[in-house]
């Protein structure tokens, strides 16, 4: 009706468990477990690597280049330093 598209994934694909920059699959971790290192040297944080691997199980993303290449997703991620607009209180239209 809106023109979205819906993906159903298996339930049990090891979204939180799998690289999501070299595809490894590592072992279960308790949901205390927030962050984690991925024996190839990557640091993931596990639902930002959730996510990039939903979509890119999804079919959301594709995963190889030109020349067919594994190409693994990366969500943008925010900058922290990065320079914003500043919300200022507008005092022009209030009566004196």
């Amino acid at each position: 009706m809106y023109g979205r598209t819906v993906v159903k994934i298996d339930r049990f694909f090891p979204s939180t468990r799998t690289c999501s920059q070299y595809g490894r699959v590592d072992g279960k971790k308790p949901l205390n477990v927030r962050t984690w290192w991925c024996p190839c040297g990557a640091h993931l944080d596990r639902d930002y690597n959730a996510a990039v691997n939903i979509i890119d199980a999804a079919g959301l993303a594709g995963s190889l280049n030109a020349c067919g290449a594994d190409v693994r997703l990366r969500l943008a991620g925010a900058v922290s330093d990065e320079a914003g607009t500043h919300r200022t209180e507008d005092t022009s239209c209030v009566p004196a």
